[in-house]
């Protein structure tokens, strides 16, 4: 038993290390991606259309990738294959002469990323029972991947600051994206069969319905997602304010990622404790991110941030834990796939709406953010009393 789960645990550790150089490598080029743009050429226009079909096409190709890797039951194939298209299309944007070849690359990452994220969910989730928890494993998971979130961009930062070369910062990925795919094949070589990390596996037989509390929970985390503001936004709003200069507004980023990292480890134990019940003070907590961020001067922003980042980051890796526990294992992948699209959309059309809101009120954005985040509770509260009903 304790060899099995020190070897769940090292799984875990593998793909969270691999993680954090994958989200070195792509959260530093996205923190810089919009002014190498704006250097080709680009429009506004463009930048915020490639961005947003970026976004949209990261989390709505997870359905056919979730429903490819349950079908098929290749889950490394799969996980591979987005892996090495997002890890070449990150550096290859130092060979990008013109916007249209910087913001197909752009894309093309994301679609890597839609690729790989729901069968990489699964391998975990099979690690997640025999270390000890779903909510410890992912918690673990996304404290590594917010802590490369967190070098990524700050390492982009100073190599601008020194040579001021956007070719030379993108080029310098190529080291972390090298060290992703490295460990990628290690990992695939230490547990080609990760399925068998988990007890008593489960067959693939059964109903293909999801079940109802798994939709009752996607429409509370929907909610979540669409009250909370994209961090572009946030800085745009601390620089029209005249709140933060441009390098401050990267350190608050920063200190948003490091809270989002440590609140994942913290309530990712906590959810295998006491479930859904966790999310429900966060989230009353959280959502005074909005007030503080947008209503508040430099150091009642910094709090704001700081919530925002641990509302993130805790409600990411709570939902990768919460499905594996109400879903079977054989549509563990489709059940990812729809779950994060539905997720990624809900955040879409709720920064759309904030993005409009900071035009015409700043209140009122608060308010929509907030009321947003509230009607979420109902949800998870039901979501909570099915799981106990369930046990």
């Amino acid at each position: 038993m304790i060899d099995k789960r020190q070897r769940a645990l090292r799984f875990v550790l593998l793909v969270g290390a691999m993680s954090l150089f994958a989200d070195f490598t792509y959260e530093g080029a996205r923190g810089i991606a919009g002014p190498f743009l704006a250097a080709l050429g680009a429009s506004g226009a463009v930048v915020g259309i490639a961005s947003g079909l970026g976004e949209f096409l990261g989390y709505a190709l997870r359905i056919v990738s979730g429903r490819l890797a349950d079908r098929t039951q290749k889950f490394w194939p799969i996980t591979i294959a987005g892996y090495v298209v997002q890890m070449c299309a990150v550096p290859a944007l130092a060979l990008a002469g013109n916007w249209p070849v910087a913001a197909g690359l752009l894309i093309l990452e994301r679609v890597g990323k839609a690729t790989r994220n729901p069968p990489r969910d699964v391998m975990l989730s099979h690690a997640g029972k025999e270390m000890g928890g779903y909510g410890w494993a992912f918690g673990l998971h996304e404290g590594l991947d917010q802590l490369g979130a967190l070098l990524g961009p700050l390492a982009m930062a100073g190599v601008l600051a020194l040579r001021h070369e956007f070719r030379l910062a993108f080029a310098a990925l190529a080291i972390p994206a090298a060290m992703t795919l490295l460990l990628l094949g290690v990992a695939r070589f230490l547990y080609p069969r990760p399925e068998e990390l988990e007890p008593h596996h489960e067959e693939r037989a059964g109903s293909r319905k999801l079940p109802r509390r798994f939709w009752v929970y996607l429409v509370g985390a929907g909610l979540v997602a669409a009250g909370f503001a994209d961090y572009p936004l946030i800085a745009y709003h601390f620089e029209k304010a005249s709140i933060l200069s441009g390098s401050t507004t990267a350190v608050f980023y920063a200190v948003a990622m490091g809270v989002s990292g440590a609140g994942s480890l913290i309530f990712g134990k906590l959810f295998d404790r006491r479930g859904l019940w966790v999310l429900v003070p966060l989230t009353v907590v959280t959502a005074a991110y909005a007030p503080l961020a947008f209503l508040g001067g430099k150091a009642v922003s910094l709090a704001g941030v700081a919530l925002w980042g641990l509302g993130m980051g805790v409600h990411e890796s709570i939902v990768a834990a919460a499905v594996a526990t109400m879903v079977p294992v054989s549509h563990r992948g489709s059940a990812y796939g729809i779950f994060t699209a539905s997720y990624g959309t809900m955040w879409l059309l709720g920064s759309a709406l904030l993005g409009w809101l900071y035009d015409v009120s700043l209140v009122w954005l608060v308010v929509a953010a907030v009321v947003l985040e509230v009607a979420a509770i109902p949800f998870i509260v039901a979501t909570a009393r099915a799981d106990r009903a369930a046990i």
